[in-house]
């Protein structure tokens, strides 16, 4: 179980940091003043989530299966460390913010050329890949400089609700199918209990929000300088609703439990 338990732990990095990565793609768009170009990338960070997530989803299953033959497997503090993976993922993206941010500048400029993601790919160089080197940033983070980005608490806050609910959505409703093994097959399938909460959530409050701050930054250039600032303190708000999943994992998983006995 150790070896599946690292597996699982590195894709739920992966899709933890290409989601997070999103937020460079809209900067770079933003930069290039060709926003419409970089949201049409986000379908490959997408891409990236989901098929991780194809492998990642029946792993995790897999625990729960083997905890009913052996009643001495500790599951819930698997799924709390696969939590901290996501945590993690969370962590690398805000890392590697700065380096992707001018990757996907370039990217952005190649795919115009080019036309399609196809030949985007197919035109790469040995030569072109070595020179991202070149792009390699340093995160700096001051708390000082995000003092005044006039970003709404509410936003942040919000955030930090929706990115918790969706890190537990899945898990909490697996765990629940090892709370009551008599609906285990209901419970595994209830996580858009919890899922569908954050996306209310995100569909009401986060996206328009989103939308009316990269939009300002296109037409303000003053307000443009300060739009990665503001992107590192979402990344932040999602790493602390990574944290906070911890604590909603279980109340999760028994509010799951409660559902499924009623229906």
């Amino acid at each position: 179980m150790t070896n599946s338990l690292i597996i699982v732990c590195i894709l739920t990095m992966i899709i933890h940091t290409a989601e997070t990565l999103s937020y460079s793609v809209r900067l770079a768009g933003v930069r290039l003043n060709k926003i419409a170009i970089a949201l049409s990338l986000t379908g490959i960070i997408v891409l990236i989530s989901r098929t991780a997530n194809l492998v990642q989803a029946p792993l995790t299953a897999k625990f729960v299966d083997y905890a009913k033959d052996h009643d001495s497997f500790p599951l819930l503090n698997y799924l709390k460390i696969i939590m901290l993976a996501s945590s993690l993922g969370t962590l690398i993206a805000i890392a590697i913010f700065p380096t992707f941010v001018g990757l996907f500048e370039r990217v952005i400029s190649r795919l115009e050329i080019e036309g399609s993601i196809p030949k985007l790919l197919t035109s790469v160089t040995i030569g072109q890949l070595k020179n991202t080197r070149k792009y390699i940033r340093k995160p700096k983070l001051s708390l000082y400089y995000f003092r005044y980005l006039g970003i709404p608490k509410r936003f942040i806050v919000m955030n930090i609700f929706v990115t918790a609910f969706y890190t537990v959505g899945v898990l909490s409703s697996l765990y629940a199918a090892h709370l009551v093994p008599e609906f285990s097959t209901t419970a595994s399938q209830a996580s858009g209990l919890i899922n569908g909460m954050a996306t209310i959530l995100l569909t009401v409050f986060i996206d328009p929000q989103l939308g009316i701050i990269t939009h300002k930054a296109t037409e303000n250039r003053e307000y443009r300088s300060q739009l990665g600032k503001i992107y590192v303190v979402l990344m932040g708000s999602r790493f602390l609703g990574t944290l906070l999943g911890q604590l909603m994992l279980v109340p999760a998983a028994g509010f799951i439990s409660m559902l499924v006995k009623l229906l």
